[in-house]
């Protein structure tokens, strides 16, 4: 009896220091450290690289997935889809990431000087963070025990020269030596009769960023503003402008690359809209807050301070088939001091600034405010 016990021990031990082979496992010294500005690897593979918001990278899991196709639902009431447009653009600017950049506009370069600059370190730490939040990306619980020790990789350029995010000062211009850089290529889409030069131009600029297994090349960007302009001579082609971005798609996933395309959903019949947004990997939208809506400012906690919200429809899943669970679908956004771009979940506002008691907390199915029994 004393020796089974003593060969129980034994397998016991073998079997904990046991190199572990489920295909779950991941071995993590085999990922190389970044040595690209702006890029912060993640789970199975995927490298993220930053849209140019904290918050919005924070919600999405740590960026937008290099390879990735990212589309953005204009509102025709108010420009907002503009503002994660130009903090996409400048960060990209900022780590010296090659872009392209087509709109709808005769001069694309004029757009340029609107971009935002990024704060001030006095700034930056204005700014309330969660540490729990900072810890690197959300993953699956089952996951987090396999990055415990190698976290410090998802954060290896936060001590560098530039953050893998700024937080981006929306009335301070960019600096002109990023825009003086010759990775900067713009192109005006307004007079184009057909896609195929397009089409060509994004081929061309991809071609810089093949992706290689085992060696990360420098990423680029692409930035594609209001695709379905009416300004634009194509904007009746539809399945042109559908078969163009099935195109792009494709060559973005063998790319060291991202593709962020915004449009306005109205302008497209119902079932070619639909075609779209399922070609995206990220999908967002956005929608401007009216000035006085007084029903929404009595549910709303903050509306004062609200200039639009933006719903997260669709998170890209690459390299997994484990989706991405949000705490929530549609935030606020908002700007802090009137200059940085903030997202922030909604929360339902009391009933009365006395009480404090917010709605549905009720102790009685009808709304009465006798205690008892629930009243049915």
């Amino acid at each position: 009896m004393h020796i089974q016990n003593v060969v129980e021990r034994v397998s016991i031990v073998m079997a904990t220091t046991k190199s572990r082979t489920s295909s779950f496992s991941r071995n993590l010294t085999a990922v190389p450290s970044s040595t690209n500005p702006g890029l912060k690897y993640g789970p199975n593979g995927t490298i993220f690289m930053s849209s140019g918001i904290p918050d919005l990278d924070k919600i999405l899991g740590g960026g937008f997935p290099l390879g990735s196709l990212v589309m953005v639902m204009e509102d025709a009431e108010a420009p907002h889809h503009m503002l994660l447009l130009r903090n996409f653009m400048s960060q990209g600017l900022v780590h010296n990431q090659p872009l392209l950049y087509a709109s709808p506009s005769k001069d694309p370069k004029g757009f340029l000087g609107t971009l935002p600059s990024p704060g001030s370190a006095k700034d930056d730490k204005s700014r309330v963070r969660d540490p729990e939040q900072e810890k690197g990306l959300r993953i699956a619980w089952q996951y987090k025990k396999y990055f415990g020790e190698h976290q410090q990789s998802f954060d290896s350029n936060k001590d560098g020269k530039h953050e893998y995010c700024n937080d981006f000062d929306l009335r301070k211009p960019l600096e002109r030596h990023f825009l003086n850089s010759h990775h900067i290529d713009c192109v005006s889409i307004q007079e184009t009769q057909d896609l195929a030069a397009l089409r060509n131009r994004c081929a061309t600029f991809l071609t810089q960023f093949p992706r290689n297994d085992g060696n990360v090349s420098p990423a680029g960007r692409i930035a594609i503003q209001s695709f379905c302009s009416p300004q634009c001579e194509y904007s009746n082609m539809e399945w042109d402008m559908l078969s163009f971005i099935r195109s792009l798609r494709s060559m973005i996933r063998s790319s060291n690359a991202v593709v962020f395309l915004t449009f306005p959903p109205s302008i497209l019949s119902p079932s070619f809209s639909r075609r779209w947004q399922h070609m995206a990997d990220t999908l967002l939208s956005v929608r401007a807050i009216p000035d006085e809506d007084k029903e929404l400012a009595k549910l709303l906690t903050g509306y004062q301070d609200m200039v639009g919200l933006l719903n997260v429809q669709k998170v890209a899943r690459i390299n997994t088939q484990v989706p991405v669970i949000l705490e929530a679908t549609t935030f606020s956004v908002k700007l802090r001091k009137r200059r940085f771009l903030v997202l922030e979940c909604l929360n339902q506002a009391p009933i009365d600034g006395s009480s404090g008691s917010s709605y549905g907390t009720s102790a009685t199915c009808s709304g009465t405010s006798k205690s008892g029994t629930l009243d049915f």
